[in-house]
């Protein structure tokens, strides 16, 4: 008898197109929670040609049951993110639909945004491009979506 592979968790990436090879880094740490199947994720480069891509963007923010707001100076300069996709993240994690998670990137003053009492990663939100070994950064922000997703996946099943 086999088991059937665990439903994958949504996981939007709300990030800034500044950070993009930053962001390709931590999708490639998360590669084997999408092989796995504990994760699908999904950030805006993922809309294909013809589509409205505001409407794809809230239909994916709207469904995600974990959001990764990845903080840079850009990311905070950027009212789209900043103002749109951050404020409606968090009206979802607040009212218990998804779970948010910072991801400090780069070294910005963040500590007073509405997201500061949120745990970050990577341990201790120390930003990832201050690390002598980013890649380490990585795996441990990794880890700590892990163990986000594990206990999101416990929560569902009890």
């Amino acid at each position: 008898m086999s088991v059937a592979p665990p439903t994958p968790i949504e996981v939007f990436i709300s990030y800034s197109h500044n950070d993009e090879e930053l962001k390709r880094e931590l999708t490639k740490h998360l590669s084997l929670l999408n092989r796995e199947h504990l994760i699908s994720e999904w950030h805006d480069r993922d809309i294909t040609a013809g589509t409205e891509w505001r409407l794809e963007i809230d239909r994916h923010l709207n469904t995600a049951r974990l959001i990764l707001i990845l903080v840079s100076p850009d990311y905070m300069a950027s009212e789209y993110c900043y103002g749109i996709e951050m404020t409606r993240a968090l009206q979802r994690h607040y009212n218990g639909s998804a779970v948010v998670i910072p991801i400090i990137l780069r070294p910005v003053d963040w500590h007073s945004a509405p997201f500061a009492k949120l745990q970050a990663l990577p341990t201790d939100a120390q930003p990832i491009t201050t690390w002598v070994n980013q890649d380490v950064a990585f795996a441990n922000t990794a880890l700590g979506i892990r163990n986000a997703i594990e206990l999101l996946n416990a929560n569902s099943r009890a």
